[in-house]
């Protein structure tokens, strides 16, 4: 589906934004991960044709403007909602947009009416698998050396997962993925004279999350690559046995992103907890 990008101008940014359909049950957000953007959902357009779509660009992303000020990303999900009108949604997040859908629920608990995370736990992830743990040292320092190519080396690794070989993924994923990446690297990521990459201002976290996930009334889904990471596994089945109302699911043949490598079994799943939400 070809959806257009709408625009919505506050005093400290712009939001870009996809809005897709109507109906009366509850709308589902979709938030995508780190360095990518909303055209991750595009498998996602047409698979829920009952719900009112709202995939929206996170703040240093896509076609949102970038942070000039202290900000947290579910503090921008919930203006977003309001500007629309938008009591209460069903919340689908991918590894950042997972911590974030996991934040408006903590947070803003009269907002989501249900929660779907994906690669991710809470917005405080803890990784100890060595894997994990020297990709993201890896990552680090190719930001610090502004090696742009070292960087899309180490990312694209979250897409392939620990278990496979690169040219074992869907040539059109990898590329999807790696282009997100480096428009967001070149689309937001400011430079020193000397080529030297400045910081982007940091988010402000949410704090305390997983003690406070008991407090969570509403449906959780852990819905993670079944060839994901093994701490970002971990993170979500943690979420899923701690919640009041929570289950895990991991989803065959996929890494970091089932829903662009098994969108069919990865829709199921959300449908379903639309259908209970609903």
């Amino acid at each position: 589906m070809l959806a257009t990008t709408h625009y919505l101008d506050l005093p400290d940014q712009r939001i870009a934004y996809l809005d897709v359909g109507q109906s009366h049950s509850p709308p589902l957000v979709l938030l995508h991960g780190g360095a990518v953007d909303k055209r991750m959902w595009h498998p996602q357009l047409d698979a829920f044709p009952d719900h009112r779509l709202i995939v929206p660009d996170a703040r240093g992303h896509g076609e949102s403007s970038d942070a000039q000020a202290p900000y947290r990303l579910g503090d921008d999900v919930v203006a977003l909602l309001d500007a629309l009108e938008i009591e209460r949604a069903v919340l689908v997040g991918v590894s950042m947009g997972g911590g974030t859908a996991c934040d408006v629920a903590l947070e803003h608990p009269d907002r989501a009416a249900a929660i779907v995370v994906s690669g991710a736990g809470t917005s405080e992830p803890e990784f100890t698998d060595p894997w994990t743990v020297q990709a993201f040292a890896d990552w680090r320092a190719a930001e610090q050396a502004g090696d742009l190519e070292a960087w899309l080396e180490v990312f694209r690794r979250f897409t392939v997962g620990p278990e496979r070989r690169f040219e074992q993924v869907d040539p059109d994923v990898r590329e999807l993925i790696a282009t997100m990446g480096r428009d967001t690297v070149t689309g937001h990521v400011r430079m020193t004279s000397d080529g030297t990459p400045i910081p982007p201002h940091p988010v402000t976290p949410v704090t305390h999350t997983w003690e406070r996930l008991g407090q969570l009334e509403i449906p959780v889904l852990a819905l993670c690559g079944a060839l994901d990471a093994t701490d970002l596994r971990a993170n979500g089945r943690r979420l899923a046995a701690t919640v009041p109302d929570g289950r895990y699911v991991e989803v065959p043949g996929s890494a970091h992103y089932p829903n662009l490598e098994n969108p069919g079994a990865f829709d199921r799943e959300v449908q379903d907890v639309l259908s209970a939400a609903g």
